[in-house]
């Protein structure tokens, strides 16, 4: 490894990672305003902010997901100077997010009715969940039509726009949580149902914001969206859900794995599943760190193929993991020496400030192949190959990592019931298996494109 193309490459790559980095923090925070503050009316209120946001994230993520396939294919557009061809499939993706906010909001009025009579949440939960999944729905099309101007700076690497409008969103979030949770100005008191009318009115902003932005903006004139108007295109459309579905459902696959690791826990015990909650928690927070990584490897990785400069693509890939590992190993020192003071800040039960301690023991350990697997899907997005992403990640966390987690936690199988212990001990194998195959799937996605222009060269 050269040293200085490493301080190179790292300083391009953070250059791009701090603004993600922080947009992504400040994306936790919005949570953590709305929790508290729907906390202080009632713990009936907190509960059901809970409870729908349990229901909204994995919505949200897979929209997420759907929406990263532009910043890959921008990226190697802009690396070929295609830009025309860039406003052309921003377009296309903004089709596919407009009618997906609006499925959305179509579909929770036609399921809602069919639902609720089933749900089993006492009265005034249930209907305090409804009431803010209601008013949230209504910002779903702002909040697909972000995502869409978002990937598009993103792909032609300007991050920074990311960070500001999610400052924007923040500075929306807290004040309208305060009018319509606690009804001020003369508006009525919605409890923590107030906090879906705030979300959404974020996601509107957040949207005006950066439409806002790409029109004035000077740096995205290059590939100006107002220059030109496109109407659908049917196999483009199918391209784009063809790159982009294999990533939504390869983070749905993540999400939902540490959602059911809960449900399987709750024969344990509420300190149990509080303890392994806190854990989570923090470690979700630390993730933030090589998940910001990875998208900038995306970028990167896509501009360098797009420039048909293939050592530079992969030059990239092995920088960003060795800064992903560099920074693993700050936040594992750092989880391994402030845990239970981490512990402390979450519960005031000694406990859970134990138990939770000693999975973030476990979870120091899972950081480094965590960083491996998510920076190496980071760069098969830049190359424009996401159906391994998901069969990997199918395999690894599902077949793998759920199967040993179960056999540890309830069973004694190999050695006697682990409980929690197991099911961490199961998250450090699926992880692992990701990272293992991941990046032996880029590597051979590397070595098949060097082939192909090795061939090309020599037949010309």
């Amino acid at each position: 490894m050269n040293l200085a193309d490493f301080f190179t490459h790292s300083k391009s790559l953070l250059k791009l990672t701090y603004p993600i980095l922080i947009a992504q923090l400040i994306q936790n925070l919005m949570g953590f305003v709305d929790i508290v503050m729907a906390g202080r009316v009632s713990s009936i209120d907190l509960a059901a902010v809970a409870v729908a946001n349990s229901i909204w994230l994995p919505i949200t993520l897979t929209v997420y997901g759907l929406m990263m396939a532009l910043a890959a294919i921008v990226s190697q557009l802009s690396g070929s100077s295609k830009y025309e061809e860039v406003v052309e499939k921003t377009y296309q993706t903004a089709w596919i997010g407009l009618v997906l906010g609006l499925s959305l909001v179509g579909l929770y009025y036609i399921l809602m009715p069919i639902i609720a009579p089933h749900v089993t949440l006492e009265d005034k939960l249930a209907g305090l969940m409804f009431d803010y999944l209601g008013f949230i729905i209504w910002g779903a099309p702002g909040y697909c039509l972000y995502l869409v101007l978002r990937n598009y700076s993103e792909g032609l690497s300007y991050t920074k726009p990311t960070m500001i409008i999610s400052v924007i969103g923040l500075l929306v979030n807290i004040p309208a949580n305060y009018i319509f949770i606690y009804g001020k100005f003369g508006l009525p008191a919605l409890g923590g149902a107030g906090c879906g009318i705030a979300t959404a009115l974020v996601y509107w902003s957040m949207f005006i914001s950066m439409l806002s932005y790409c029109f004035y903006s000077k740096v995205l004139k290059q590939a100006n969206l107002f220059t030109a108007f496109y109407w659908p295109v049917w196999h483009e459309i199918k391209n784009i859900l063809t790159l982009g579905i294999p990533i939504a459902l390869s983070l749905l696959f993540e999400v939902s794995l540490f959602a059911i690791a809960a449900i399987i826990l709750v024969p344990f015990g509420a300190l149990v599943v509080a303890s392994h909650q806190v854990a989570l928690n923090f470690t979700s927070l630390v993730f933030m760190v090589p998940l910001s990584i990875a998208m900038a490897t995306t970028i990167k990785v896509g501009y360098a193929v797009g420039n048909n400069n293939l050592k530079q693509a992969r030059d990239y890939t092995l920088y960003a993991n060795i800064l992903g590992l560099l920074l693993a190993c700050v936040t594992a020192i750092f989880t391994l020496l402030f845990r239970k003071d981490i512990a402390g800040f979450y519960s005031t039960e000694e406990p859970v400030i134990e138990l939770a301690a000693n999975l973030m023991l476990l979870a120091t350990i899972y950081q480094f192949s965590d960083t491996i697997q998510v920076v190496s899907a980071g760069a098969l997005r830049g190359y424009k190959d996401t159906k391994s992403i998901l069969y990997i990640t199918f395999v690894s966390y599902w077949l793998i990592g759920l199967s040993v987690g179960l056999v540890l936690c309830v069973t004694d199988w190999i050695v006697p019931k682990m409980g929690p212990y197991g099911l961490w001990i199961g998250f450090i194998v699926g992880l692992t298996a990701a990272a293992i195959l991941l990046a032996w799937r880029l590597r051979i996605i590397q070595q098949r494109l060097a082939f192909e222009i090795q061939r090309t060269t020599t037949s010309t």
